[in-house]
């Protein structure tokens, strides 16, 4: 390789180092000059402070004149060697599209939920009242769905199993909770351990049997942790929960804790503001109150929880003078 070569390989280095990878590669021709000329200016520099563009100027020597006389005609020059990195780039094929797989049937896509306005108004059912035999039968569907979805890759990995609600199809009351807890998680049942205990307590002073209750959680996964569900979480559970609340048609919800107040009424108010009126999801009147959790970490919510439970009361008629 001679010096002109050489220089213009070295050249040819120095910028695609410097950008990166260049997009104007030098082709190939019969004279340096020419080759050179293919270059776009550039205004960084070098190591030894000389730019590519003075580099440039000063390869480029004049060309001896040819004399008027008729010359025979020399073969051209191999061409200069093409750097490695220039070859490369090249040959860069364009990126094979990429494939997306549609969601399964039983992995519905994650849900945009629109905001409702607040406070909600009253509105009626979608669909109309079902049989006993037909609401057990959309459950066991239902039941089904959630038991195949796996939209929140966070928790489903490490759920025991999805705790889907209990209690009879016919019924006035559904009673939600928060996200399912160890205990929950393991039995496959909302409102159990202690915090069921304290529910159970609470449900038999109101004079409500718990076998006349439905009872579900917002979310049928168990977050690690025990941490709190993120708004992604409670949109792809949402749907499960009102397509629940749908078949059964209550006409009482009582909300516990503030993630059952967040799919519910799709609030982030706070349960001190909310509590003490009811407010309403479709038809149903809703009650919202502290979970029996946090009743067990602040025991001075308990009589907070109470005057709540007499307002159902005073509201059914079975609350004594």
């Amino acid at each position: 390789m001679d010096s002109d070569q050489w220089k213009l390989a070295s050249l040819q280095t120095l910028e695609y180092l410097q950008r990166l990878g260049v997009k104007h590669l030098p082709k190939p021709s019969a004279k340096l000059s020419e080759i050179l000329a293919d270059w776009v200016d550039v205004s960084s520099k070098g190591s030894s402070g000389t730019s590519i563009a003075s580099s440039r100027t000063q390869l480029q020597a004049p060309e001896p004149k040819q004399p008027t006389s008729q010359v025979p005609k020399q073969p051209a020059p191999a061409p200069a060697p093409v750097p490695v990195a220039a070859q490369v780039s090249t040959q860069v094929s364009a990126p094979a599209p990429v494939q997306v797989a549609a969601p399964s049937a039983m992995e519905p896509a994650a849900r945009s939920v629109a905001k409702p306005s607040w406070p909600p108004v009253e509105s009626p059912w979608m669909t109309p009242t079902r049989s006993a035999q037909d609401r057990s039968e959309a459950l066991g569907q239902l039941k089904l769905q959630v038991e195949a979805c796996r939209l929140c890759k966070d928790i489903v990995c490490h759920r025991r199993q999805t705790v889907f609600g209990v209690g009879p199809v016919t019924t006035r009351f559904v009673m939600i909770g928060d996200a399912p807890g160890p205990e929950e998680d393991r039995l496959g049942e909302p409102f159990v351990g202690s915090s069921g205990e304290l529910f159970d307590k609470i449900l038999r002073a109101t004079g409500i049997p718990r076998d006349q209750v439905y009872i579900l959680n917002t979310l049928k996964c168990r977050p690690p942790n025990n941490r709190v569900p993120s708004d992604m979480e409670l949109d792809n559970c949402r749907p499960y929960m009102e397509a629940q609340l749908e078949i059964l048609q209550p006409e009482y919800i009582i909300c516990w804790g503030a993630t059952a107040v967040r799919a519910v009424l799709q609030t982030t108010e706070s349960i001190g503001r909310l509590r003490g009126r009811f407010h309403c999801y479709k038809k149903a009147k809703v009650l919202v109150t502290y979970h029996p959790t946090y009743l067990e970490r602040a025991p001075e919510a308990k009589k907070l929880t109470w005057q709540d439970m007499q307002m159902l009361m005073r509201e059914l008629g079975t609350l004594k003078a």
